[in-house]
Formats: C-alpha cells, structure tokens, sequence
C-alpha cells in the first residue's frame, strides 16, 4: 500500500519541546525525587549527571541518527539500515524490543497518571485540608482499593493521551509540548520560588549538591545510572521514532545536549520545589514512591496556601505525566500505521484500546487481583521490572551497539559534524563507555 509521506516536525524548537516532553515525566518529579531522597541527595545527583553525560548522551544520539536515516518505525528502521549495511536482519528485534516496551510501560504509566489526575481533583476540593498522616494515607490506600475509581481515573488519562496522538506530529505531539512544557516550567518555578520563602530552601541545597561520600556505594551508582536511562525515554523506541520525523538540518549532538540541560534542569527543580516543602514540614526526605502521593499531600494540607500549591503541583505533575504518555504511544502508532493500512486516527484508537485493556490487568492488581502473581509479581509490579530492568537496558544497548559498530563511521562522523579528533572521543564513548555501562545496569538489575 503506497503511504503519504513520512511527517515531519515543523521547526528544531518543536522538536527539542516534544523531545524534551518525553524525557520530562514522572521519572523527573515522582521517581528522581524519591531517588535522591533514598540515595543519600547530593552524591547520588553528581553521579546521575555524569551517567547522563557519558551514558545517556551517545544513546540519545545513536537512536535519533538511527531513526532520521530510517524515516520509518522502529522495526522497519533497524532491518532495513541493517540490510542496506551488510548485517543480519535479525536487527529488527531492538525495534521490536523498543516498540513492545513503549506498549506495557504505558499501560502501567497511565495508571500512575490517573492518579495524579485523581490528586489534582482532589486539591480542588481541598481533601487534604487538615488531614493527619494517618487520614492521608488512607486516602492514597483507599484509591488503591477502589477498582472503580482507579478504572475512571485511568480511562481519563488515555483518553487524553489518544486524542492527541491521534491529531498527528505538528498538530498532535509538537503542538501539545509547546503548550504544556511551558506551562510545565512555569509551575516549576512558581513552586520553588514558594520553596525559596519557606525557610528551608537552603537545607534542601545543601541536601541536594554536597555530597556526603560516604552515602555513595555500588548500589547509589547503579540507581544513579538506571534513573539517567529511564529519564531520558531511551530504549522504548520513543526516539527512534521521533527521530524519523527530522530532517538532515537538525545537529544532533547539540539538540541532545539542550535535550538533557532541560530535562535535567526540571529534575533538579522538581527537587527544589519539593524539599523544601518536605523539610519546612518535619517530613522525610526518603519516604520512597509515596513522598508524592502520601508525604506531599500531607504537607500542602496543613500548610498555608496549601490548596493553591497543591493543585499546583499535581497540575504540574499531571502536565509532565501527559508530555510522556503522549510519547510513548507515538512509537506504537506509527508501527501500526506503517505495517498495516490503518490510518493515523484508527492506529491511535487500536493501540490506545490494547494499552487502556492491560492497564485495566494493572490496576487490577491493587485489589481485585492482588493475589495473582507471576514470579512474586503482581501485574503491575511485573510489568515495570520487565520493561525496566529487561527491555530498556537491552533495546538502548541494541542501538548503541549497531551505531558503533554497524554504521558507517566515516558517514556517522560527517552527520555528527564532528571533526576527526572529537569524533575518536565519541566513538571511545559510543564503543565502550554507553555499552558497558548499560550492561552493568542490566547485570545488576538482573542478579
């Protein structure tokens, strides 16, 4: 069947917006600040960033190079570039493995996004006003028990996410991370600039960038290298496919590089909108998952102007959820749309059926189905080591291998725009420093 042209994003800015939307999620605010918490602060944010500098950085890049030379799903991408370059079209299971991992990290993601949109309803009406620790955490187990409401609040999440991946790249994707990024960053700021009249910003600098050495071990390492992967959406097909829609104007290298500044920058601003909040509340900082569905609520419920910053945040949280979620659908549809003869709207409803149908099993897994278990596993629990611990690490090691090794290297050095001495550095990264340090994380994740 003859296919329209493959899209394109209209302008680098809406690209780098989108792009940056992606890795700007519930990694940056939810999972990095519980992280930090857990992992001692400061040590731990010093080793993430250099695992995203020298881990993060060359795989962003080799999917993106992999995806703009396809101008294709991710399937098609790696097996026709692997055939056109003399290798095995064996090639296309890191689409594959890409493209299924978008697909059950979103089943399980929209559900974690339903309950930020729960939270933010429930900020409005002011549920957390005046509750004890004991009534908020009661709320949050109380969602969980509550097929009904977890169902409502997950169908309300996909059917955002579906009805703007339907409308397309420029009007669907570009157009939704030009308005919720900004909107997205405005909150941020708006939240620590609050942090910065608590009178506990300064402990929450501290708490953040001084190290304390003796809180770094092989495990904060490992979490630090695992949370840089996650974060920037590599190994879910995301960039591959996003990466098909550009063209050969855009520089790769220093369109990662703003990527990753404004990723991490809203990571590191998610930590000082937080602490503070935490800190100025006699709250710990290594509460876990449930600092921001448990501790926070706690605090914007007995503290003044705590209804306004508390839809706030979850409005911000729910933005960062919606930037990501729209994303991972993006690689699903675009492997409908191009193998079979569906069209765009009917690949997005299709897809967005099948992630809204396993997400159900998810969210099951919380009450009605808490005792079914497949390896010790609860569904949910399954599908977020499967895809984290398996899938990521092995589908951004497939394309940071085939870019290394498969590509030509005098081709790849020219599209870089890269001239023969830093094109040596980048291969010492791309060869050896991204492969190794990935396997570490997948060993480790599986032993």
């Amino acid at each position: 069947m003859a296919k329209l042209a493959h899209a394109q994003w209209s302008s680098r800015m809406g690209f780098v917006l989108a792009a940056a939307g992606s890795a700007v999620g519930l990694g940056n605010i939810w999972r990095f600040s519980y992280m930090v918490g857990d992992s001692g602060g400061a040590a731990f944010v010093l080793v993430y960033l250099a695992c995203v500098a020298l881990v993060g950085l060359p795989i962003l890049v080799a999917e993106w190079m992999i995806g703009r030379r396809g101008q294709k799903n991710p399937i098609n991408t790696m097996a026709e570039l692997a055939a056109n370059h003399g290798r095995s079209k064996a090639w296309a299971l890191v689409g594959v493995s890409g493209v299924l991992a978008a697909f059950l990290i979103l089943s399980f993601y929209s559900v974690i996004g339903g309950w930020s949109l729960n939270y933010t309803l429930g900020s409005v009406l002011g549920s957390f006003n005046d509750q004890d620790a004991d009534s908020i955490g009661a709320i949050f187990s109380g969602m969980l028990g509550s097929p009904t409401a977890l169902l409502l609040w997950h169908t309300a999440f996909m059917v955002l996410v579906v009805g703007i991946v339907a409308r397309g790249v420029t009007k669907g994707l570009e157009s939704a991370a030009r308005t919720l990024m900004p909107a997205l960053v405005v909150l941020m700021l708006v939240l620590v600039g609050y942090g910065m009249t608590s009178g506990y910003f300064g402990e929450a600098l501290s708490f953040m960038f001084s190290p304390d050495w003796d809180a770094l071990d092989g495990g904060v390492v490992l979490a630090a290298m695992g949370q840089a992967f996650f974060t920037l959406s590599l190994g879910m097909g995301i960039m591959m496919a996003y990466g098909s829609y550009l063209g050969e104007d855009v520089n790769l290298i220093s369109t990662a590089r703003t990527v990753i500044l404004l990723d991490t920058a809203i990571a590191l601003l998610a930590g000082l909108a937080i602490f503070p909040i935490v800190f100025a509340n006699g709250l710990s900082a290594g509460e876990g998952p449930g600092l921001i569905f448990v501790t926070l609520p706690l605090a914007f419920g007995n503290m003044t102007g705590g209804t306004i910053l508390g839809l706030m945040f979850f409005l911000l949280l729910t933005f960062a959820a919606l930037t990501s979620a729209i994303s991972l659908l993006e690689p699903v549809v675009e492997t409908l749309e191009e193998r079979t003869s569906m069209s765009r709207i009917v690949a997005t409803l299709v897809s967005g059926v099948a992630v809204w149908a396993l997400g159900v099993a998810a969210l099951l897994s919380f009450n009605v189905w808490a005792d079914v278990l497949f390896f010790g596993l609860n569904i949910f629990d399954l599908l977020d080591t499967f895809t984290s611990k398996i899938l990521l690490p092995l589908t951004g090691l497939g394309a940071i291998v085939f870019f290394a090794f498969c590509l030509d290297k005098e081709e790849a050095r020219k599209e870089l725009r890269l001239d023969v001495y830093d094109y040596s550095l980048w291969n010492l990264l791309a060869k050896y420093v991204a492969p190794i340090g990935v396997t570490v994380v997948f060993l480790a994740g599986l032993f």
